[in-house]
């Protein structure tokens, strides 16, 4: 997991040192090397934090094309580069990577190259003979991206708080952190400082000062697909067994096993070499790593199991929140990063999970309650869900709008102007009528975001590099192009096409079979209402002292006891943590 980072203008070069620094800041993203290099007219500086995967032997970034001047930082990894350089012409040697193909295909023909790209990538590149610098971020935001426009120069990292330290940048509540726990869009909590959306091309223009942002991919573009449901589940069955096995790094790497169907599947696609589950004693609720063992017999990999508890929370939060740069919500949070900590202490760089088909193939409660209705859902045994359910419960006879059923869920305190609602409702629309491509695009304008950055800034903290093999393009449009009842088509069963491809696999019943989702969820709000009770209080109560005032309502709504699935006084400490990073004080 490389990091980028570099300013453009046109005095760059005398800010070398200042960029300098911007890469030494986020130097545990690439422990192989923190290296910056400026362009041939000095009107750039490129900085790049490398973590060699492809080549050990490698030279780090930044990169340069000699013949044209092209500069590239790069973070990421392109998984089709090579047939890309077969297509395109461009010559590769034998133990060159994906960063030297991604240099000379945009020397050669420019921002167009954007489009043959598979991959997760974050890109910075200064092109000479136009003097203008492009930022780029691979379709579905996996390697974060952030800038900011101060004097005429255009700065980046992929790290906020990199930029924050670049200059001023006053905190500010947005809305949307109240009503989802995280910024929406493009938002952060720096003012002046934006996240890069996903699937953009930015272009800033040197000479002029003019700035362009351009949207190369849209998921909604994707035409639905026609044939019938035998039909589907064959392509399917081929493309996942054909795309997933791409994204296996060369080098030995760990599957985050949760005994689940989406990282069993991995597990049994992949066959990885370490497996890392995480369970907590006494939490039989949360606790699936019986079948995680099965499946890593199965498959002949070592079973490593952490079992984290609550001291090892107050121990690892300060880092935890450091690591994410701003409070976001996940309940995996914890688990995941005691899952990283302990992939970096077996040794390894590559650490794979299962994210994404529950945003496309329906596999949330949340999904089944919009779909089926809360009567459904809970008659099918979802009995545990009863408080989710709760929210759509209205007078007999009342129809609930879809967009503002899925708002209800997704909702986990007030929407001020109802800025989310307004997101979800956009989202319905662009999906043309389809209810469930609607509830994907919904889960990508917002509770997508926390999930695909807690990934990469929680790995990134332990110099690791995190895959998502199920984000492999032709996986996704595929996925979102079917209809419905390819999906789901029982009101406790998402995710029917992967269930079905899971059972020609041979997964065990247990797998295929399950109707609960659990993920790699943590009892940490109840200990907070338990055992760390008053440790919670003395922390939110210390950042109270020292939070701008409009964060201190966020704060205070975390002193009060929450109940099974209230996740404020989560968000309360997490923010009373990160208040406590000497970077965030100096902000506020």
């Amino acid at each position: 997991m490389c990091g980028i980072a570099g300013l453009a203008g046109a005095d760059a070069v005398r800010h070398e040192r200042t960029v300098g620094a911007m890469g030494t800041s986020q130097a545990h993203r690439g422990p192989d090397g923190t290296m910056h290099a400026a362009s041939s007219d000095g009107r750039a500086v490129l900085a790049m934090n490398t973590l060699l995967i492809v080549d050990p032997q490698a030279m780090p970034g930044p990169y340069l094309e000699e013949e044209s001047g092209v500069l590239l930082a790069f973070n990421g990894e392109i998984y089709n580069f090579r047939q890309q350089a077969a297509a395109w012409g461009i010559p590769l040697a034998a133990r060159e990577s994906d960063a030297h193909f991604l240099l000379r295909a945009w020397a050669k023909i420019g921002p167009s190259c954007l489009e043959g790209l598979d991959g997760m990538f974050a890109i910075a590149v200064y092109d000479p003979r136009v003097s203008r610098l492009f930022l780029a971020r691979d379709r579905l935001g996996e390697k974060p991206l952030y800038w900011r426009l101060d004097g005429g120069r255009l700065a980046f990292a992929s790290e906020v708080t990199t930029l924050a330290g670049y200059g001023a940048a006053p905190l500010v509540l947005r809305p949307e952190v109240i009503a989802i726990e995280t910024p929406a869009g493009v938002d952060t909590p720096f003012q002046g400082i934006q996240l890069l959306a996903p699937a953009t091309l930015l272009t800033f223009d040197i000479a002029s000062g003019s700035l362009d942002q351009h949207t190369y991919w849209k998921l909604q573009d994707c035409q639905p697909f026609t044939g019938t449901y035998s039909e589907a589940l064959a392509k399917f069955s081929v493309v996942l067994a054909e795309q997933i096995p791409l994204r296996a790094p060369g080098c030995d790497f760990a599957l985050l096993l949760s005994g689940g169907l989406d990282s069993s599947v991995l597990a049994y696609l992949l066959r990885p070499p370490v497996c890392v589950t995480v369970r907590y004693p006494g939490q039989d609720r949360l606790d699936e790593s019986q079948i995680a063992a099965q499946i890593a017999s199965d498959i002949g990999a070592e079973l490593v199991v952490v079992e984290p508890d609550h001291v090892d929370f107050t121990k690892v939060l300060p880092h935890m929140m450091s690591a994410l740069d701003y409070p976001m919500g996940n309940a995996s949070t914890f688990s995941e990063y005691m899952a990283y900590r302990k992939v970096a202490e077996l040794g390894l760089r590559v650490v794979v999970g299962g994210l994404g088909p529950d945003e496309f193939l329906m596999g949330y409660v949340r999904h089944c309650l919009v779909l089926f209705g809360p009567d459904a859902v809970l008659a099918a045994g979802m009995d545990a869900y009863r408080p989710l359910a709760a929210k759509l419960m209205h007078a007999a006879g009342e129809g609930l709008d879809p967009a503002e059923a899925a708002t209800r869920l997704v909702l986990r305190g007030p929407d001020p102007g109802g800025r989310i609602r307004d997101l979800i409702a956009a989202a319905m629309e662009r999906a043309g009528g389809d209810l469930a491509r609607g509830l994907t695009l919904a889960d990508l304008a917002t509770a997508w975001r926390p999930l695909v950055m807690t990934s990469d800034k929680l790995a990134s903290a332990y110099a690791l590099e995190r895959r998502s093999p199920y984000l492999a393009r032709e996986l996704v449009e595929l996925s979102y192009r079917l209809p419905v009842e390819h999906k789901i088509c029982h009101p406790a069963e998402g995710k029917r096409i992967l269930r079905d491809a899971a059972k020609a696999l041979g997964l065990p019943r247990e797998v295929w079979g399950s109707r609960d989702k659990l993920g790699f969820a943590s009892p940490v709000p109840s200990w907070l209402n338990g055992q760390l009770a008053a440790w919670a209080d003395a922390q939110i109560h210390t950042a109270l002292t020292e939070a701008p005032a409009s964060w201190r309502p966020l704060l205070e709504g975390g002193l009060k006891p929450g109940g099974r699935f209230d996740r404020t006084r989560m968000q309360a400490l997490m923010a009373a943590a990160w208040f406590c990073d000497q970077t965030v004080r100096t902000a506020a």
